[in-house]
């Protein structure tokens, strides 16, 4: 069973949010909405909430009809929990007291256990004044998950959290999540969070899903140019088939440094995005090559931009030693370029 949306579409006034989206967060998994702010990730996230109302298409939960057009519960009706960005605890209650909150009198004794499970054991009697940033969303993930929700819904829980420790918190969140087994959908503009606590990730551009699928389906298979470059670290560089290999900003690179076939396209006119890594590009003194507009060195290796045709630039890392003031050729390894056409 799980959390879907069918076909929701939904709009402000005349700007498009959403566009048909439809997928399926599976029961017991972590469903990440990744993308760019105003991609409408959390206007998804309203929706599933009841923060909003439903305009178009409908939310299912466990094969029943959570929303639809015709009806919207408020958030208090829907069995689900909700943690904000910024933890959103009451701050005239102790944290035992923001935990119990939602619970029913003869439950109120289980937000101690609760806390000692976000690793807040001894916390009881503090106010979330006096507690770090980190503290406060493991208090508000408590809160949230105290009532057995069938459904947990984050919104960028962890921007607020200190940088050092907003990897152990995600490792943390994570475990506990999964042993709780709810379905949880947590939105997120940064992919080395989602690659660090999802099961399964959205990737929304322009209020559209362009990919969705496993850590592993995104790195390995991409659809786009776009998310291989998220996932990947590759960087995105235009092309053209000539017939003779790939014509690029910097050098023609053979066909057999392609991964796979071209793509179906015209191709004597038709440009491609090049997805390629800097670690698979060798660079080539080369009088007619590209000027080196930058060497950055990195222990063993160093990381080098060159500046091709039309101002065009392009990251090599690379063992080789190069001269700042030589010009170089770029030669990808064989099989190390993703290829996709350009609409």
């Amino acid at each position: 069973m799980s959390l879907e949306f069918r076909h929701i579409a939904h709009a402000y006034g005349q700007v498009r949010a959403l566009v048909d989206i439809s997928f399926a967060a599976p029961t017991g998994e972590i469903t990440c909405l990744l993308g760019a702010s105003g991609c409408g990730k959390s206007t998804l996230l309203g929706l599933a909430a009841g923060l909003l109302t439903v305009q178009q298409g409908s939310i299912v939960l466990d094969g029943e009809t959570l929303a639809d057009e015709r009806r919207s519960p408020p958030p208090e009706a829907r069995p689900v929990g909700l943690v904000f960005q910024d933890g959103a605890l009451f701050p005239h209650m102790t944290i035992a007291a923001n935990v119990a909150f939602g619970l029913p009198k003869s439950r109120r004794g289980e937000a101690e256990s609760w806390l000692a499970k976000v690793g807040l054991d001894g916390m009881c009697a503090r106010y979330p004044h006096e507690l770090s940033g980190g503290q406060q969303q493991r208090a508000a993930l408590a809160r949230a998950m105290a009532p057995g929700p069938r459904v947990l819904l984050m919104d960028e829980p962890f921007a607020s959290v200190d940088i050092v420790l907003r990897r152990k918190l995600r490792r943390d969140c994570r475990i506990l999540l999964r042993e709780a087994g709810a379905t949880v959908v947590l939105v997120t503009h940064d992919p080395a969070e989602a690659l660090d606590i999802a099961d399964r990730i959205a990737v929304m551009e322009a209020g559209r899903i362009v990919q969705f699928g496993t850590p592993h389906d995104l790195h390995h298979s991409p659809q786009t140019a776009a998310v291989g470059a998220i996932f990947s670290g590759a960087q995105v560089i235009a092309g053209k088939f000539t017939g003779e290999g790939l014509d690029t900003p910097f050098g023609l690179w053979p066909l057999a440094s392609l991964i796979g076939d071209l793509p179906d396209a015209a191709p004597q006119s038709q440009p491609f995005d090049l997805l390629v890594q800097a670690d698979r590009l060798v660079p080539v003194a080369d009088v007619r090559g590209c000027m080196v507009r930058d060497v950055h060195p990195l222990g063993p290796r160093s990381r080098v931009l060159l500046q091709g045709n039309e101002g065009a630039t392009i990251t090599v890392e690379t063992a080789v030693p190069v001269d700042p003031a030589r010009r170089y050729s770029v030669m990808p390894d064989p099989e190390s370029v993703r290829a996709f056409a350009r609409s």
